[in-house]
């Protein structure tokens, strides 16, 4: 077994969102995200596999494919189909944590 404190010596990219990888093999990835106010990720999508979004910390404004944005905060669960269409700006300082299926390597 692994532990982590997702919250924890967070780091801040000052122009773009910053990505973490927390766990990645052929199984699965998760990676810990951290944006501050302002900041997005452009609409993009996780052709091979569901994307799963826990938000850990902050709000942020979420749209998955029908485009309609949710404004999403703390233990909020969101959950996007094999290759949806998904974009996020943050409205507050932002922290979640995106978990994949699969891994694009082993994929190929």
């Amino acid at each position: 077994m692994k532990v982590t404190n997702l919250l924890e010596n967070l780091k801040f990219g000052d122009k773009d969102p910053h990505a973490e990888p927390i766990h990645a093999d052929r199984e699965g990835r998760a990676i810990l995200f951290t944006l501050k106010p302002g900041q997005s990720i452009r609409e993009h999508n996780a052709p091979s596999t569901p994307f799963f979004v826990v938000v850990l910390k902050g709000q942020g404004a979420f749209a998955g494919g029908d485009g309609s944005e949710h404004i999403c905060g703390p233990n909020t669960l969101l959950m996007f189909d094999s290759g949806e269409n998904h974009s996020i700006r943050a409205i507050e300082e932002l922290v979640f944590i995106g978990i994949l299926h699969g891994s694009p390597i082993a994929q190929k």
